[in-house]
């Protein structure tokens, strides 16, 4: 089976072209490639197919074999793929997800896509939408616990569910593995929750680190900064449009009032090319 290796600011997937190739066990498939040693490495599995209501279709499995509903930073890489490998020269691209349909912008450079950005969609504010049982009707912040410690929280939904915590401190390693780790299974999010570590560092800059739900720490989740953003605005702490550092890199995130969705920018990289045999998905 022949698979491209990509990534968004860091944020690593393995793709698969299912016009030319066929997944058996895509679950099991994520897993065995997301593995660092005894696998390729990545944050988690992209299948590129086609469409019932749109030419292309991707479907994302995180390194766990858990399914996703949606990944801005694999989007835009599936944008990429489809425009230089020229399944499509048109610079609008309309994909279907497990969230809905979506819209790559795509903006090419010397015949090749150099940035893309992405339609992420209206974010989910209410509690019912997201799903999260720790309030009803619209958002507002939450008392969550974990690890011995108290967070305030604003639950946001971006096609998957996302607890957003804002702190004066950048979040470490070690809050992300513990803290990280509780809150993603928490019981207030029956579906479990990407959970977003955020700093203020002005009203057009923010940071952010992530863990994200069925893959642990990533360099970068563009739904997870789209996330970040809603819950940014709701709050009074920034503009509607901002940069948001994160650890791979730079994302540009704007909330449209005209349409209410979130557009989100960033680069799309090319690593490798590579065949994966079906043998080695039972060598460890």
């Amino acid at each position: 089976m022949r698979f491209t290796k990509m990534h968004g600011i860091g944020n690593d997937y393995v793709y698969v072209n299912l016009f030319e190739e066929t997944v058996k066990d895509p679950p099991a498939l994520a897993w065995a490639v997301s593995r660092p040693h005894f696998g390729i490495g990545a944050d988690g599995l992209i299948l590129i197919g086609p469409g019932e209501n749109a030419a292309f279709r991707m479907t994302v499995y995180n390194a766990d074999g858990s399914r996703a509903k949606m990944c801005g930073n694999g989007a835009r890489c599936v944008g990429k793929y489809l425009y230089d490998r020229g399944f499509t020269r048109e610079t609008e691209i309309p994909i279907e997800t497990d969230s809905g349909l979506r819209t790559l912008h795509i903006e090419p450079e010397v015949g090749k896509a150099k940035r893309v950005t992405v339609d992420m969609g209206a974010p989910q504010r209410t509690f019912e939408e997201i799903p999260c049982l720790l309030g009803t009707g619209a958002v507002c912040p939450v008392h969550v616990e974990a690890c011995g410690r108290a967070f305030s929280a604003l639950p946001i939904g971006m096609g998957n569910p996302h607890c957003v915590i804002f702190s004066e401190e950048p979040a470490n390693d070690a809050l992300l593995r513990t803290c990280g780790a509780a809150l993603e299974k928490h019981p207030g999010f029956p579906q479990g929750a990407n959970v977003e570590f955020a700093r203020v560092l002005s009203r057009t800059s923010l940071s952010m680190r992530v863990w994200e739900r069925g893959s642990g720490i990533t360099l970068a989740c563009g739904t997870g900064a789209s996330a970040t953003l809603a819950a940014a605005v709701l709050l009074g702490l920034s503009a509607r449009e901002v940069r948001i550092s994160l650890d791979g890199g730079e994302l540009l995130c704007s909330w449209d009032e005209a349409t209410d969705h979130i557009f989100m920018t960033g680069p799309a990289s090319f690593v490798f090319d590579g065949e994966w045999f079906e043998e080695a998905d039972d060598e460890h």
